[in-house]
């Protein structure tokens, strides 16, 4: 359904991301950001899911300043880099990735012409956390299970758009402790908890939960509804 195109960050880096489009008329656009793996085939059949949705989405490739073409499995071996990878992205001087996430942003609203949204995974999570409180042209913000989300640092910052939180209650990057001061510190953020283990949105690891991955889907494309028209 969709296929790699560029984008330019304000620093000139040239960007790959995956775009998907809708068949029929677009409803808004949605910003797909990516696990450890990389734009992988689990990320590519999201943003694939939310096209057929009627969102035009967007998967860019948030390794591609320390690492091009990314594309990792579920492996231990793959966890490893992959973590690998984020520690060395994260170590980027700001804004570091997030001016990627903008590139992407921006370039969805004016492919589509409509509001935009971001929803992210594991790693993506985070970042998509991140971007709620300081990337400009988002309408809604929605992450899954973002390791260190919840550490005071990250909870500070004011949110700038509306927030869904899906988080599950057996999850060492995002423990239950962190899951109440997430709550304390942002009443205003829609929290929902499930049980099920950290990635159980993705049917291509063990830690995939089908309900929950269904349940969260649901609560998502409403919540996108109501903000992204």
């Amino acid at each position: 359904m969709g296929q790699f195109i560029d984008l330019q960050a304000a620093d000139g880096q040239s960007i790959p991301a995956y775009l998907a489009r809708p068949a029929g008329k677009v409803r808004g656009a949605l910003v797909v950001v990516q696990e450890i793996f990389g734009v992988n085939r689990h990320i590519r059949e999201v943003a694939d899911g939310y096209a057929a949705a009627g969102y035009l989405a967007i998967a860019p490739a948030t390794f591609h300043r320390v690492q091009p073409d990314v594309e990792l499995g579920y492996t231990e071996a793959d966890m490893k880099q992959g973590m690998g990878l984020k520690a060395a992205v994260e170590a980027l001087p700001a804004p570091g990735v997030l001016q990627d996430l903008q590139a992407a942003v921006d370039y969805v609203a004016r492919e589509s012409g409509g509001k935009v949204g971001m929803v992210g995974y594991c790693w993506g999570g985070l970042l998509t956390w991140r971007a709620a409180s300081q990337l400009k042209g988002l309408s809604a913000a929605v992450p899954y299970y973002g390791g260190g989300m919840t550490q005071p640092a990250e909870l500070a910052p004011t949110l700038r758009v509306p927030v869904m939180a899906h988080l599950s209650d057996r999850d060492s990057y995002v423990p239950l402790d962190g899951v109440e001061a997430l709550k304390k510190a942002h009443p205003e953020v829609q929290v929902f908890l499930y049980p099920a283990h950290h990635g159980f949105n993705c049917d291509h690891r063990a830690a995939h939960d089908a309900d929950a991955a269904r349940q969260a889907r649901e609560r998502t494309l409403a919540f996108l509804g109501e903000h992204l028209g």
